[in-house]
């Protein structure tokens, strides 16, 4: 019998790293909205008081910058002065520039067969017949965590929480299937003047006994707010910057990660339109029955049309030779720049709801890259 410990993270969106990505995301659907060919590569740096925003975006559109991060910081809940990050006076430095002609020259007509990647890029994908969201289960208990504590929070169910907050679940596996979560961690900035005692008693029956209540058992240990305090928060406690989540952003530690983030970024960048793709082909492999798990790793070189790398990779679970996988899978996905695009489409303003709880596995939000409606496809092409 062979046992072992796989481990994940999640954290919420007023997590200062997190609240980067949700200021990016929300600015680039905000240009997505009036112009379909602007190139966009936002990156955002939020501190004590104030947020920076920064980066390479050419448009033809009109954004207010200063009141949409306001807005959007509001949103996530940093709403009072004594938070230390307030969307209402919150100091706003907008350093943003205009794309590298250089880099233009690559790109050509936004979805089109002609249009070249907008730089060279790693992307990976991944599926497992672990979960209904063909997703590891670490990731994914860590995610709703992280949703919960913040449905909670905003529907004052525990009024006393603050926006940040973060989780982390060890799951025992056996024999290559999870069995039992050892121990469930849960950082939930809070008011003062509440009990660690209270906030134990209360997360642990509504946070993570909903979430987690199958995976546990008397063995389980629960680490919450396990300095005893977590009152300072947020940007007033840590910085934030766009892209530091690529793991929690994607399949959680046991899955190798692509060369760049995705905040921020329009969809002519393969860092992210490609690891949309790879996520496509690897959950409608698993999806048909093909593998019980698969990882697809596509690279590309700037202005490149086809991608540089293509590989399928099933661990040895696969029902048909991974050979003819690829090539069924080369045939029903275009996975030139332009063709990924358009079969995601991915010039719609999307992005925000990207941005916290993973990009993966989350079917009902209505990702295109989420849905199996290849499987029909790859299924007859193989017999």
């Amino acid at each position: 019998m062979r046992r072992n410990l796989q481990t994940a993270e999640s954290v919420c969106p007023g997590h200062p790293d997190k609240m980067a990505d949700i200021i990016a995301d929300t600015i680039l659907d905000e240009i997505l909205k009036q112009d379909k060919s602007a190139r966009v590569a936002c990156e955002v740096f939020t501190s004590k008081g104030y947020v920076i925003i920064a980066g390479e975006i050419t448009t033809r559109a009109w954004v207010d910058l200063n009141r949409l991060t306001r807005k959007t910081i509001l949103d996530i809940g940093y709403d009072r002065p004594d938070y230390g990050l307030d969307g209402h006076t919150v100091g706003i430095l907008n350093s943003i520039s205009g794309q590298s002609p250089d880099i233009a020259r690559g790109v050509r007509k936004t979805a089109t067969k002609k249009q070249g990647a907008g730089d060279q890029g790693i992307s990976i994908g991944y599926a497992t017949n672990e979960t209904p969201e063909l997703m590891p289960l670490g990731i994914v208990l860590a995610h709703k965590l992280t949703k919960k504590l913040t449905d909670v929070r905003k529907n004052k169910i525990l009024s006393y929480l603050r926006p940040d907050g973060k989780s982390q679940v060890t799951l025992e596996y056996e024999n290559g299937r999870p069995k039992r979560l050892t121990s469930v961690v849960i950082a939930a900035q809070h008011d003062p003047g509440v009990s660690q005692s209270q906030i134990k008693e209360d997360i642990i029956k509504r946070v993570i006994r909903p979430v987690c209540g199958p995976f546990l058992d008397k063995k389980t240990k629960f680490y919450i707010n396990n300095t005893g305090r977590f009152v300072i928060g947020g940007p007033v406690s840590d910085t934030g910057m766009t892209g530091r989540k690529n793991v929690v952003d994607a399949y959680g530690p046991e899955v190798p990660i692509g060369g760049g983030a995705f905040s921020g970024k329009d969809p002519t960048k393969v860092d992210r339109s490609a690891a949309y793709m790879a996520r496509y082909i690897a959950k409608n492999i698993v999806g048909a029955g093909l593998a019980e798990k698969c990882l697809v790793k596509l690279s590309y070189v700037i202005g490149g049309t086809k991608p540089t790398e293509f590989v399928v990779d099933t661990f040895g679970t696969n029902r048909v030779d991974e050979k003819r996988l690829k090539a069924a899978a080369s045939r029903i996905f275009d996975l030139s720049p332009g063709g990924i695009i358009r079969q995601l489409n991915l010039l719609e303003p999307i992005y925000q709801k990207t941005a916290c709880f993973g990009h993966f596995g989350r079917e009902k939000v209505g990702f295109a890259w989420e849905k199996k409606d290849k499987v029909k496809d790859l299924t007859s092409l193989l017999g």
